[in-house]
C-alpha cells in the first residue's frame, strides 16, 4: 500500500496508533504516551518545536480520553498550525486486549486502516499532499436553524449528523462546526436530519 507523505508531524497517543499510522503515513510519528504527555516537559518542548516548524496531524481516540489529550497538545501547541483529524466511534475491542475500552470503542490502533486512511483524507491529508478543505460556510446560526445546537432536539440531531457522516459525537461545538464545514453543507444536513431537498 503506498503511504501518504506529510511534512507535517503525525501526533497519536500510543505505541500501537503509531504502528499503525507508520503503516499508513510517511512522516515523523510521535506518541504521546496517553496521560504522560501531561508530566513530560522534554516531549512538551519536541512537540511545541517540531509544530512550530512542520506543523501538525493530530490524531486522537474519539473518546473521553482521547479529546483530553486532544485539547491539552492544542493547547501546548497553540502558535503551531493544527490538522485535527477524528475517527469514527465504532463499538469493538482492539485484537491485542483481553477487554473493551471503558466506552467500547475501537481506538485509532483498532480501526480498519481504509476507515483510518479515509478519515485523514477528510482533513485534507492527501496523497497529493496538504489541501485547505472548505466544503461550505456554515456558521452557528445555521447550526441553530438546522436543530443541531441551542433547540430541545439538538442532542438527538447531532448524534443522527455524527452516525451519518462518521464523526465522534464528543466534538465541541467549535469543532463540531470545523468538520462540518469540512465535509458536508446545508442541503446535505437538511437531507440527512429531515430528508429534504432543495
Amino acid at each position: 500500500m503506498e503511504k501518504i507523505k506529510v511534512n507535517q508531524i503525525v501526533v497519536v497517543e500510543g505505541k500501537y496508533d503509531a504502528i499503525k499510522l507508520d503503516s499508513i503515513v510517511d512522516g515523523i510519528i510521535i506518541a504521546v504516551n496517553g496521560f504522560s504527555i501531561f508530566k513530560d516537559t522534554d516531549k512538551k518542548i519536541l512537540l511545541k518545536e517540531l509544530g512550530n516548524k512542520n506543523g501538525i496531524i493530530l490524531i486522537t481516540d474519539s473518546d473521553t480520553a482521547g479529546f483530553k489529550i486532544r485539547t491539552y497538545i492544542q493547547n501546548i501547541c497553540k502558535n503551531a498550525e493544527i490538522i485535527n483529524v477524528y475517527i469514527p466511534q465504532i463499538k469493538g475491542k482492539e485484537s491485542r486486549k483481553s477487554a473493551p475500552s471503558k466506552e467500547g470503542t475501537l481506538g485509532v490502533e483498532g480501526i480498519n486502516k481504509d476507515i483510518l486512511l479515509r478519515c485523514i483524507e477528510q482533513a485534507g491529508v492527501t496523497f497529493s499532499g496538504t489541501q485547505l478543505i472548505n466544503k461550505s460556510n456554515l456558521t452557528y446560526l445555521d447550526l441553530f436553524e438546522l436543530g443541531l445546537s441551542g433547540t430541545d432536539n439538538s442532542s438527538k440531531n447531532r448524534d443522527k449528523v455524527c452516525k451519518a457522516i462518521g464523526i465522534p459525537n464528543k466534538l465541541s461545538k467549535k469543532s463540531f462546526l470545523e468538520v462540518l464545514n469540512r465535509m458536508t453543507d446545508k442541503q446535505q444536513l437538511q437531507e440527512i436530519l429531515y430528508g429534504e431537498k432543495n
